[in-house]
């Protein structure tokens, strides 16, 4: 951090205060687990020097989608329909490769009517960290289940839940992300670094946000509530992110000591073991890890897998340096060569 300081506190590398990255006063409940998780990308975007101009929300419908209004308030920002947010996320980073996609959905916008997409954008592996404010409840509409809620659930207005939840982190994974998370809004320090490293993943980072609803679904027994959550997180490992500048590179490690995961672009997670002996490489050890926590009503934290060897979906296409939207007409257009090449193929 620079030692500047003005009256929004000091000054990060990009010269701008923290109060910079904040966005409108949250008209959520008061206790939401969302408003948490919007304080903790304000810091985490300030204390990686993100310039706000430089980053793109995107968001559907439901309470967490209203989330981006209270982050960022600089940043572009789109609002869609319910479930479709993966596509304009697409469309727009496709359009401008120079913008850094941040999306926000819940669990009913992305476990319901959304999963279609949800699936199909994670498995092409686009460079965007798409986080799910789970709650296990359509908080909206006053307090029905959602696809995440738990078996044999119960809340006031809709009887019990009769029905198997989705695991995101499950479903992102059987769709092959490259890096999956989970974490507990009641734990605001590892929310703030997994969001860090996800903004430096090369590809789709999907991190699964335990949510809590203060006003539909915080009961005592519910695995969506603070009082679970804090009782029964079982901590993969400790988690900081750092930059690239301050990697440190263990060829092994045993308990208690630590090891950096590198990232696509360079930049690092550090790991340090605590009771576990867990390799986020392993896409088989966090199938199991998760079936575990299901089996055993646990709720495992922390970086599940990563993958940083995959091409994202820019990759791919190969996309030039200057964004399309930005390209001229002259630049666009097919040249003359590839119009007849394209032109005998059709009338051959």
């Amino acid at each position: 951090m620079s030692e500047t300081t003005v009256s929004g506190g000091p000054l990060n590398k990009a010269g701008l205060s923290r109060v910079e990255y904040r966005g409108a006063p949250s008209t959520l409940c008061q206790g939401c687990g969302h408003n948490s998780i919007s304080n903790q990308i304000i810091a985490a975007m300030y204390e990686i020097d993100v310039v706000p101009e430089e980053v793109i929300k995107f968001s559907g419908i439901g309470c967490s989608s209203k989330s981006p209004t209270y982050f960022l308030g600089r940043s572009f920002a789109f609002n869609g329909l319910h479930g479709r947010m993966p596509s304009l996320a697409l469309g727009a980073i496709f359009a401008d490769t120079s913008v850094r996609a941040l999306g926000v959905s819940g669990d009913g916008d992305t476990a319901s009517i959304g999963m279609g997409q949800f699936k199909h954008l994670v498995r092409r592996n686009l460079p965007m960290v798409y986080i799910v404010e789970n709650n296990g409840v359509y908080g909206l509409t006053k307090g029905q289940f959602s696809a995440t809620a738990e078996k044999g659930l119960t809340l006031k207005h809709e009887g019990i839940n009769l029905y198997q939840p989705v695991d995101i982190c499950l479903e992102a994974l059987a769709a092959n992300a490259t890096f999956v998370a989970r974490s507990f809004a009641g734990d605001p320090k590892q929310v703030k670094e997994l969001i860090k490293a996800a903004f430096s993943h090369r590809g789709i980072s999907v991190l699964d946000i335990i949510s809590p609803c203060v006003t539909f679904n915080n009961k005592d027994d519910s695995v969506h509530s603070y009082v679970f959550g804090k009782a029964h997180e079982i901590r993969l490992h400790d988690l900081i992110f750092k930059p690239a500048k301050d990697e440190i590179t263990v060829e092994d490690y045993e308990e208690g000591a630590s090891r950096d995961v590198e990232l696509y672009d360079g930049s690092t997670i550090t790991l340090r073991k605590l009771d576990k002996d867990y390799d986020p490489h392993s896409r088989a050890e966090a199938f199991q890890v998760l079936e575990r926590a299901r089996a055993n009503r646990e709720l495992v934290t922390g970086l599940i897998y990563v993958d940083t060897e995959a091409d994202s979906m820019l990759d791919l296409y190969k996309l030039p340096d200057k964004a399309l939207n930005r390209s001229t007409p002259d630049e666009l257009r097919p040249g003359q060569e590839t119009m007849e090449m394209a032109n005998s193929w059709m009338f051959s």
